[in-house]
């Protein structure tokens, strides 16, 4: 057990949902998207695809800190 007191916190951002393209499963957020399409088909095969399944890849309810003095990852529930 760590002798630290982790009185140096650091929020640890929420991450964004993603999407996941059906075809290449190239993984995104919307911010990225340009044109709506997946840009790695486009690039490979010169087809623009649409089509993406969302993916939540965080828990709202809960909150991460990462103590910067022993690098403790400490979660609490809002």
């Amino acid at each position: 057990m760590s002798d630290c007191l982790h009185k140096n916190l650091v929020l640890i951002k929420v991450a964004e949902n993603k999407l996941r393209c059906k075809h290449c499963h190239l993984t995104i957020t919307a911010d990225e998207l340009d044109g709506g399409y997946c840009p790695e088909c486009y690039e490979e095969s010169g087809k623009k695809q649409y089509d993406f399944e969302t993916i939540n890849t965080a828990n709202p309810d809960i909150s991460q800190y990462r103590c910067e003095d022993c690098g403790a990852i400490i979660e609490t529930e809002v």
